[in-house]
């Protein structure tokens, strides 16, 4: 299998993660395009990062995806809950921390270009998002096991990324059941081996 890298990417980030986790990391390869390669829009029309080619010669995008391909590889729990309520739960702490990924991304380019009001908005309704998102983690990080489940890899690679990128904006201030499960996790092997690089 190959796989579109970037050490900055947190999406990249979650599906490593979840290899390591299923114990089949050693079986990923680098893909060796980026997301300005052509050959890399050949396989993905979104032309994004992450891709996985399968070893069939299967193209799949982006990380969600990828990462339930994964969990349907090797022998280690599955990280995708079967059908049910713990399913359900853990789908929604993975759109949520996709959501914040997916806020924070664009917001960072945004922040760079000169600020007219418009811009602005922009940042600051990308910005309530996140700061909502992590306020709703909080409420729930009492519950969260130690990567167990798709939803807590997401979510641990999300506050990885804002942590990366976003370091002036503390967000561990006020949420400590979620600053003490995220403490936790780090050190486990599967985020302790993809921190993000630029």
């Amino acid at each position: 299998m190959k796989l579109s890298f970037s050490g900055a990417s947190p999406y990249v980030r979650k599906a490593m993660a979840c290899a390591i986790l299923r114990g089949i990391d050693g079986q990923l390869s680098d893909l060796g395009l980026k997301t300005a390669d052509a050959g890399l829009a050949a396989l993905n029309p979104l032309g994004k990062i992450p891709t996985l080619v399968t070893a069939e010669g299967v193209a799949l995008y982006d990380s969600p995806v990828i990462c339930e391909y994964l969990d349907s590889i090797g022998f280690a729990p599955k990280l995708f809950p079967e059908a049910g309520p713990a399913r359900w739960k853990a789908l929604q702490l993975q759109a949520l921390g996709d959501g914040i990924m997916d806020a924070s991304q664009p917001r960072r380019r945004e922040i760079a270009l000169p600020q007219d009001d418009g811009r602005k908005e922009y940042i600051a309704t990308q910005r309530g998002k996140v700061e909502r998102a992590l306020d709703k983690l909080e409420a729930e990080a009492g519950q969260f096991g130690s990567l167990t489940t798709i939803g807590e890899i997401t979510v641990a690679c999300a506050l990885g990324y804002l942590d990366f990128r976003y370091a002036n904006e503390p967000w561990r201030a006020g949420r400590p059941k979620l600053e003490a499960w995220y403490a936790k996790v780090l050190a486990m092997p599967a985020l302790a081996r993809t921190m993000p690089v630029a």
